[in-house]
């Protein structure tokens, strides 16, 4: 594993890109009352808040400094004041829940809508997609690129707005109480915007690395995890954690350099206010002395003034998490705008009824531009027949069970179905036509009957009936819990053989007119290989079935054998022809018989 075979695509999508704004605006198009209720909360709350020192000021003026007014009208003033300071504050914590629990809500269903759409998209893609995309970049488009956009809807977009809408209000209410006062204080906006956007641009350069390095890191454990058994048998462990230490530690390394950005940032906007209000304080100071300003005002002013840099700092931070949620916004989209390679016939042909002719018509191929791996091939398999492909590694025999599943569409030539094109066929029903058994089978974290059943919709009774058929039902009478056995990740729990026991099941609940075997039995103990010899019996009946194995058992039960040889057919026969003829096929006959011929000292012990 290389440490540059990683390497994140760049950053794309910009906070002023108005397209991207437009998609990211019609997602939230579903819950528009809701955000319509947010905004208006935002409306409540900035009202709330700048009703606080305007409520300071005329307790003040009026009952602390006022001396026009009685004694004790003074002190129910006072009293009078703190219960409305008092009511106002809770209002404002019951909005701020209020509008936190709408924009979760919101969030969390554009957070489902789009993980739904973009998982759909992938399972919809083909398998050159995914060979070109590392599985730990697509993971992190699922879940570190959603969740940037989760925190854009709940966190950003309406805190903006409140930020805007406080600090305008602020300057209004500075320019009532003082209009000299307030003009100056206005003066120093400029200023700390500047220096916002210039930590918000730093820190944007930083978060852009962070993020690369993130998707590096997810990258390489994806593929250090699907392959921990290679890593120990070539010993290359020590080498891989050399390596993912180097990665981790850049992630560090760099997560330090925003950090140590925003340690700058926040102390600097924290000396700003301090100042400005250091500022006020001296002037304002010398205006109350001189009359031409109240204590109340004054306290007013400097209230205002601590709330004045508060939104100013939010919107230097969300900078960041709207660029962040912005790339992350164009990468998902891109991914959801990519067309699939192989386009779907509209309307799709229907396959006629169940026959099962299967015919490759002079097919060209390969997975790289000018490097073909199957040649000008033609092979005809009549209904119910029974073919077997066999050849050395790389002639091509996997690369044509991927064809036919169109799992690829060949260059040139064509397939067909029962005299069907499967380019116009409906992909979904050529999968339930062609029956697929690999040598890994795919074990999901649900009971053994779940995973025969899979999306079948068998009922218990017919499952039953499967395994009984096929002599499968010893096997699962060896589980403790039958059929309701919950398997574990990967099916641990079962053997090599039994996985396959559970995968010629799960085949025949599907009941396909086609059957596709790769090297189904390559790797099965004695026991699982017998019951497996009565379960193929079975399965073969009435089906068109294309194996490709290397036991000679499983060979000899053809009807016919296809010997490949770089993407061509080189002999085709039946069994005892082909080994009369004295050719390839022939000599893989006798180089399995002699190494599976005991020698002396074996049988001597």
């Amino acid at each position: 594993m290389q440490f540059d075979h990683y390497m994140e695509e760049g950053e794309v999508g910009h906070v002023g890109d108005l397209r991207l704004w437009g998609r990211i605006i019609r997602l939230g198009a579903r819950h528009r009352s809701q955000m319509a209720a947010a905004v208006f909360l935002s409306f409540v709350l900035t009202a709330g808040t700048m009703a606080l020192p305007w409520l300071l000021q005329q307790a003040i003026d009026l009952y602390i400094t006022g001396a026009s007014l009685p004694k004790p009208e003074r002190l129910a003033g006072i009293a009078t004041s703190c219960l409305w300071y008092g009511l106002i504050v809770a209002g404002v914590f019951l909005v701020s829940f209020t509008q936190i629990l709408l924009l979760e809500y919101i969030g969390q269903g554009i957070m489902h809508q789009m993980r739904q759409s973009l998982f759909i998209h992938l399972l919809g893609r083909d398998l050159a997609f995914f060979h070109e995309h590392p599985s730990g970049r697509l993971v992190t488009r699922l879940t570190n690129d959603i969740q940037n956009m989760y925190e854009m809807f709940t966190s950003v977009m309406v805190t903006i707005f409140n930020d805007i809408l406080r600090m305008f209000s602020i300057l209004v209410f500075l320019v009532w109480i003082n209009p000299r006062l307030g003009a100056w204080m206005a003066s120093f906006v400029p200023l700390v915007a500047l220096v916002s956007v210039f930590f918000a641009k730093l820190s944007r350069k930083q978060f852009r690395q962070i993020r690369s390095q993130l998707s590096t890191i997810n990258s390489y454990l994806a593929e250090a995890i699907a392959g921990i058994g290679m890593l120990r048998i070539f010993a290359r462990a020590v080498a891989a954690s050399r390596a993912f230490h180097a990665m981790s530690h850049e992630f560090y390394r760099r997560t330090l350099g925003q950090i140590k950005v925003f340690g700058l940032f926040m102390p600097m906007t924290e000396l700003m206010s301090t100042a400005a209000i250091a500022l006020i304080l001296w002037y304002g100071g010398g205006e109350v002395i001189q009359k031409r300003l109240t204590l109340g005002e004054l306290v007013a002013f400097i209230s205002y003034m601590r709330l004045f840099f508060q939104p100013l700092r939010e919107l230097s931070q969300n900078y960041s998490i709207v660029q962040s949620a912005m790339a992350s916004a164009e990468r998902i989209f891109q991914l959801l705008d990519e067309k699939n390679a192989m386009p779907v016939a509209e309307p799709p042909t229907a396959l006629p009824a169940p026959c099962g002719e299967v015919c490759f018509e002079n097919l060209f191929f390969g997975y790289k531009e000018n490097e073909p791996i199957i040649h000008g091939l033609s092979l005809c398999l009549p209904p119910g027949a029974t073919v077997a492909l066999v050849g050395a590694t790389g002639s091509g025999k996997t690369t044509l069970l991927n064809l036919l599943l169109r799992f690829y569409d060949p260059w040139q030539g064509r397939i067909t179905i029962d005299g069907v094109d499967i380019r116009q066929a409906d992909p979904a029903r050529l999968r339930h036509v062609v029956g697929v058994i690999l040598q890994d089978s795919l074990i999901l974290q649900d009971t053994l009957f779940a995973n025969i059943a899979m999306d079948t919709g068998a009922s218990r009774q017919k499952v039953e009936e499967i395994l009984a058929r096929t002599g499968m039902n010893a096997f699962v009478a060896r589980l403790p819990a039958g059929l309701d056995t919950m398997l574990g990740e990967g099916g641990q729990e079962l053997s090599t053989g039994e996985k396959q026991l559970l995968s010629f099941a799960r085949v025949l609940c599907r009941d396909p007119r086609i059957l596709v075997l790769d090297e189904a039995t390559a790797a099965i103990d004695t026991e699982s290989e017998n019951i497996l010899e009565e379960a193929m019996a079975t399965l073969f009946a009435g089906r068109t079935s294309m194996i490709i194995a290397h036991r000679l058992s499983t060979i000899k039960r053809a009807d016919r054998i296809v010997v490949m040889a770089h993407g061509r057919i080189v002999e085709e026969g039946r069994h005892d022809e082909l080994v009369a003829q004295g050719g390839a096929y022939a000599a893989m006959v006798a180089m399995d018989m002699k190494t599976a011929a005991p020698t002396p000292s074996s049988m001597a012990s």
